[in-house]
């Protein structure tokens, strides 16, 4: 059976991750706890830890298993858990990997059974196989794509293993064993002889870890592929592992210090591919910062392979999209922490116009993408994409915006309610939306359905507006809301609104939500339309100035009769009576008119806010495009 690991070791050197009990450790976790039990009981920190080496760089973890066997977990009372804490190691680092989304393959962790074999007390090796046997069953059904099997210092035992692991078949066997600083293991074989019988048992990698650091290890490495290269009864090819410690452990006030740094494990880490070992990592003492200063070391010495994560991905390697590019070449993902360009010409101090749209009701977005077109080179900066306002039916705004973005590159802010979803679909949407690079989100309730053609539909709210912000900034922090890893911390930019158009009896409660949201982790404010400077005066002098960016609303009206419709209809408008009173004398100048107020307004308000977002009435595209060319024009907008 021909297997991926195999191949891409014999293209060249795969990093392994480092250690994970001394993490474990670091964190307060004292060694007398049985480190593999934590899958069950607290397996988000074992996720963790699998995230922090996976972005580190690694191309290989370990689950959190090297004990894992009936005789070790006995000692803890839990040797009735053996099919279930294998298993549920396998999953997380399963998990780990998806979360992450990197190319990474996942390995079983077998360590030694922890009985002495020795007479009179040596048990049948029958049953020293059994126990193996157990432990890589249950991994193998968890999912894991090969066996390490490690820190070995009795061979017969290693050999045990192997055995065990080929009764149960279909997976890449790795063996190590750990030797002392003269070379040889704790039973007295030397490393040549190891070698030699390793290769007649038919193992596909061999290799040394643990015991010892990098220089010890190499020279038990060089002896290991001398011996196997200068045998003429092996013909078969046969790839070499190296997993050192970081070094010699220093105790210290009842804790252990390794003094191996970072630095000098990229060194040899250079110095172990170019003997021939393929499979490099780190046993004890080893951390994320040790795994990452390998894989930059590793990565100048002998580059990215790009195929690498194609291979490793469910989609097959001859897969094309156009006869010529891979797909791997035709999609670019945004990377995580990646800021967008709205949140970096806000953070400059840029005035900002945006302009809201609201999607089409029906299947074609043509006329749509067009009127945007035509916005963006009037000088908008952003389009804001409203979700199914007056809670109607139309098309996803994540969709639009990434048809905008496709079609003519403009950054978008999409409306996103937490009326239509559930706190599961929520988090599932905005993974989604930060897959494709739509990150600057507006958090809202969402427009209550009565107001829709749908009234007897049913709304969901699992949380409101301010419980999205927290999950939002949760997802910027790495985490979704159930606390869970989402391999990397997201780059969300977050939006919140604000209704100015407040009553005396309302305004202490408005500002009470608006302080809530800014506490949850919003980074700018959108308000509801206003039409005289009057509502943000006030709010001002009550509330102080905003710490956040605030964009101010504007509805542009069209005519008379448009503007008593949204002052009498719109729940959130109020439209003084003078502005309309102006809209009723223009009379068929009724757009230049509205054009006139929104200027005047914008321009009175300039000093207190930073940018604007309007809305076209009735699509009027090329209304709202005068007004930007003129907030945009020389001297009016800086």
């Amino acid at each position: 059976m021909k297997h991926l690991v195999l191949e891409r070791l014999q293209q060249g050197p795969l990093l392994c991750d480092g250690a994970m009990g001394t993490l474990l450790y670091a964190r307060g976790i004292p060694y007398e706890h049985c480190f593999d039990e934590f899958n069950l009981s607290q397996p988000d920190v074992i996720q963790g830890i699998h995230n922090e080496y996976i972005s580190a760089g690694a191309q290989i973890i370990e689950t959190n298993t090297f004990g894992a066997n009936r005789t070790k977990l006995e000692a803890y009372h839990l040797a009735s858990k053996v099919y279930e804490i294998n298993y549920k190691a396998a999953r997380l680092a399963l998990e780990a990997r998806e979360v992450s989304g990197q190319p990474v393959f996942v390995a079983g962790a077998v360590g030694p059974s922890g009985l002495l074999l020795r007479a009179p007390d040596q048990p049948r090796l029958s049953d020293l196989r059994a126990i193996f046997r157990e432990q890589i069953e249950a991994l193998q059904t968890g999912g894991v794509e090969l066996l390490i099997l490690e820190t070995f210092s009795s061979l017969p035992e290693l050999r045990q293993a192997i055995l065990a692991a080929k009764d149960v078949g279909g997976l890449p066997i790795i063996a190590q064993m750990s030797f002392d600083e003269d070379g040889y293991t704790l039973s007295g074989q030397s490393a040549a002889r190891v070698a030699t019988i390793l290769a007649d048992l038919g193992v596909d990698v061999m290799g040394a870890n643990c015991n010892v650091g990098p220089a010890a290890t190499l020279d038990a490495l060089t002896e290991m592929i001398t011996s196997v290269q200068q045998n003429p009864e092996i013909t078969r090819p046969i790839l070499f592992s190296a997993q050192p410690n970081a070094g010699l452990p220093r105790r210290i006030d009842n804790r252990f210090f390794y003094v191996s740094t970072p630095d000098y494990f990229a060194d040899y880490a250079t110095r172990f591919a170019q003997a021939g070992v393929r499979l490099i990592g780190g046993c004890c003492g080893t951390t994320p910062r040790h795994i990452a200063a390998m894989r930059q070391a590793l990565d100048k010495s002998y580059g990215h392979d790009p195929q690498f994560a194609l291979e490793l991905s469910t989609t097959p390697p001859s897969v094309q999209t156009n006869g010529h590019q891979p797909i791997e070449e035709e999609i670019i993902f945004p990377h995580e922490g990646t800021r967008t360009r709205l949140q970096t010409q806000l953070d400059a101090g840029e005035f900002i116009v945006s302009i809201e749209l609201d999607p089409p009701k029906g299947l074609n977005p043509t006329k749509l993408i067009a009127g945007a077109a035509l916005l963006k080179e009037a000088g908008a900066d952003c389009i804001n994409i409203a979700d199914s306002p007056m809670a109607s039916v139309r098309m996803s705004c994540l969709a639009l915006a990434r048809l905008l973005h496709d079609h003519l590159d403009l950054e978008t802010i999409i409306h996103f309610t937490t009326r239509d979803r559930n706190l599961m679909a929520l988090q599932a949407e905005l993974l989604g939306a930060h897959a494709l690079g739509i990150r600057n989100i507006l958090a809202l309730t969402g427009d209550p359905l009565r107001v829709g053609a749908y009234p007897n539909t049913t709304g969901v709210w699992d949380v409101d507006s301010i419980g999205l912000i927290q999950i939002l900034r949760g997802m910027n922090e790495g985490h979704a809301s159930s606390g869970s890893s989402l391999g990397a911390g997201a780059s969300f930019h977050i939006g919140c609104a604000l209704n100015l158009n407040m009553t005396d009896e309302e305004t202490d409660l408005e500002i009470e939500k608006y302080q809530r949201k800014i506490a949850a982790g919003a980074n700018f404010i959108m308000t509801q339309p206003i039409y005289e400077l009057a509502p943000l005066e006030r709010f001002l002098s009550r509330a102080g100035n905003p710490p956040i960016p605030l964009l101010l609303g504007n509805v542009l009206l069209y005519s008379s009769r448009h503007a008593e419709y949204l002052h009498n209809e719109v729940p959130g408008i109020s439209i003084p009576e003078d502005i309309r009173t102006r809209m009723k004398e223009a009379g068929e100048d009724g757009y230049e008119e509205g054009i006139k107020i929104a200027h005047e307004l914008l321009t009175e308000a300039r000093d207190k806010i930073q940018g604007v977002y309007l809305m076209p009435s009735y699509r009027r595209y090329d209304i709202v495009c005068e007004l930007i060319r003129a907030l945009k024009a020389p001297g009016t907008v800086k």
